[in-house]
C-alpha cells in the first residue's frame, strides 16, 4: 500500500495521511510476525483506554482515595473501588466499540442521533463538568508541587507549557506516547503503599468480606462512596476515549485490541487507586484527623509514618495525576468542540489548520489554571464537589450512550447484545440509586444516624 505524501502541511489530506501511516505500521506488524508479534501489535493498538483510565485517576480522584484510606483504613472500600472500576469498564467498552465501529467522536454521534437540542444539553453538561474538573487538576498540581516549595504561578504555568509541548507535534501518535508515558507515572502510588508496610492479610480479608466499615453507613460514608464512584466514571471519559479511538484510526478489525486496551487501563487504574488507599491507611490506624486535607497536607501528615521518601513520592503522584488529567480533559473538550462545530478535531491536524481545536484545548487549560491563582478562590469546596457532581451527571450521559450502542443503523453487527444491555442498564440504575442515596443523606440525614 502506497500513501501519497501531502504537498504541504496544510493539505486537507494530512490527517488521513497520518492515520494511513499508522495503519501501515499495524499491517506490517500483522504481515511480518515475530517472536514478539503479539506484544508488538498490542503496543501499536493500546493508548486511548490506558490514557482514559489513568487520566481518570486524576488529582481529585487520588485525593478521594487518600481520604478514604485515612478515614476508613483497610476494609470495605478496597473491594468497593474494584467494583467501581468494573462499572467503568462496562461503560468504556461501549465507548471504544462505538468509536471503532463508526470512526466518529461521541459529540458528533449525539448530535447526529438526537438532534441539536439534546446535543446542546450534552455539550452544556460536558463543558461545565470539564471546566470544574480542570480546575481541580490544577489545584492538585499546585498542591503536589507546593510540597517542594514550588510557587503556584510556576506550577500552573509550567504545566500549561507541558500541555502545549504535547500538542505541538500535530501528530496523534506522538501525543499519545508522550501522555501515556506521563500517565504510567500513576504507578508511583504502589511504592508509596509498600513504604506504608501494609498488612497483606488484612487486604485479602477486606477483598473477600467487604469489611470492616468503621462507623457503618453514615451520611459522610455515603458521600465518600459517591465521590469514589465519581473518581472512576465521569462524562469526559466518554468524549475523550471515543474521540481518541476515532483519531487513532481504529476500525472494527482492531476491536479486540481496543477492548484489551480498555481492560489494561482499568486494571492499572484500579491497582493504583487501591495503592493510594493503602498508602494513607496508617493515618487511620494512628487516629490522625484528615478533614479537608489537600495533597501537600496528606504528604506532610504521612511523612512521620512512611518517611520523607514516601511523602515526597505521594506529592509527586498527586502532581502527575493532575497533569495527565488536565491534558486528557482539555483534549476531550477540544474533540467535542471540533465535532459539533464541524471544524478540525484531530491531533493529527497541523497547528495552522486546526487553530480553533488547539485554542479550545489550550485555552480551557489556561482558564482553569488561572482560576486557581485567584486569591481567596474556594478551592477546597471545588475539590469536594467535583467527584459528587460527576456521579450525578453520569446517568443522562449513559442513556445517550446506551441508545447509540443499540442503534442498528449506526452500529450494525457491533451494536449491544443482551449482556451488554443488562450491564449498561444495571450501571445506569446503580448510578441513579447512588444519586438518590446522596439526596437522601442531604434531606433526611437522621435516617443514617
Amino acid at each position: 500500500m502506497t500513501v501519497r505524501v501531502p504537498d504541504h502541511p496544510g493539505d486537507p489530506s494530512h490527517e488521513d495521511y497520518d492515520r494511513a501511516r499508522d495503519r501501515q505500521a499495524l499491517n506490517r506488524a500483522r504481515r511480518f510476525p515475530s517472536r514478539w508479534f503479539g506484544a508488538r501489535l498490542l503496543l501499536l493498538l493500546i493508548g486511548p483506554g490506558v490514557v482514559t483510565f489513568l487520566g481518570e485517576n486524576d488529582a481529585p480522584s487520588m485525593l478521594s482515595y487518600a481520604a478514604t484510606g485515612s478515614q476508613f483504613g483497610i476494609g470495605f472500600f478496597l473491594p468497593f473501588v474494584v467494583f467501581t472500576f468494573a462499572i467503568a469498564f462496562v461503560v468504556q467498552e461501549m465507548v471504544a466499540r462505538i468509536g471503532a465501529a463508526t470512526g466518529r467522536g461521541h459529540a458528533d454521534m449525539i448530535f447526529a442521533r438526537f438532534g441539536r437540542f439534546w446535543g446542546g444539553f450534552a455539550m452544556l453538561d460536558l463543558t461545565a463538568g470539564n471546566f470544574l474538573t480542570l480546575v481541580t487538576e490544577f489545584i492538585g498540581i499546585r498542591a503536589g508541587l507546593g510540597y517542594f516549595g514550588v510557587p503556584p504561578v510556576l506550577a500552573v504555568g509550567g504545566s500549561i507549557v507541558v500541555i502545549g509541548f504535547a500538542i505541538s507535534t500535530s501528530r496523534y501518535r506522538t501525543w499519545e506516547r508522550i501522555v501515556m508515558g506521563l500517565a504510567l507515572g500513576n504507578a508511583i502510588f504502589v511504592p508509596v503503599a509498600l513504604l506504608a508496610h501494609p498488612d497483606f492479610g488484612a487486604i485479602g480479608h477486606a477483598m473477600l468480606t467487604w469489611s470492616p466499615l468503621p462507623g457503618g453507613l453514615k451520611p459522610d460514608t455515603i458521600t465518600l462512596m459517591i465521590a469514589d464512584i465519581g473518581a472512576t466514571v465521569t462524562p469526559w471519559m466518554l468524549f475523550f476515549q471515543q474521540g481518541a479511538v476515532a483519531d487513532k484510526g481504529l476500525t472494527p478489525r482492531e476491536l479486540a485490541g481496543a477492548r484489551t486496551d480498555t481492560l489494561i487501563g482499568t486494571v492499572f487504574a484500579a491497582v493504583f487507586g487501591i495503592a493510594a488507599i493503602v498508602a494513607t491507611a496508617p493515618l487511620f490506624a494512628h487516629g490522625i484527623s484528615t478533614a479537608n486535607f489537600q495533597a501537600a497536607q496528606f504528604a506532610e501528615a504521612l511523612r512521620p509514618l512512611i518517611g520523607p521518601l514516601g511523602a515526597a513520592l505521594f506529592a509527586i503522584g498527586i502532581f502527575e495525576a493532575g497533569l495527565v488529567a488536565a491534558i486528557a480533559i482539555s483534549t476531550s473538550s477540544a474533540y467535542a468542540f471540533g465535532e459539533v462545530s464541524g471544524t478540525a478535531h484531530s491531533l493529527n491536524t497541523p497547528l495552522r489548520e486546526g487553530w480553533r481545536f488547539y485554542a479550545v484545548l489550550l485555552g480551557s487549560a489556561c482558564a482553569a489554571g488561572g482560576l486557581t491563582l485567584i486569591p481567596g478562590a474556594p478551592l477546597e469546596e471545588i475539590v469536594i464537589l467535583v467527584n459528587v457532581v460527576a456521579t450525578l451527571a453520569m446517568p443522562p450521559a449513559l442513556l445517550f450512550l446506551i441508545v447509540i450502542a443499540n442503534d442498528a443503523e449506526l452500529m450494525g453487527q457491533y451494536r449491544n447484545g443482551w449482556l451488554g444491555n443488562v450491564a449498561g442498564i444495571g450501571v445506569t440504575v446503580f448510578l441513579i440509586g447512588s444519586g438518590l442515596a446522596f439526596a437522601a443523606t442531604v434531606l433526611f440525614p437522621h435516617l443514617f444516624g
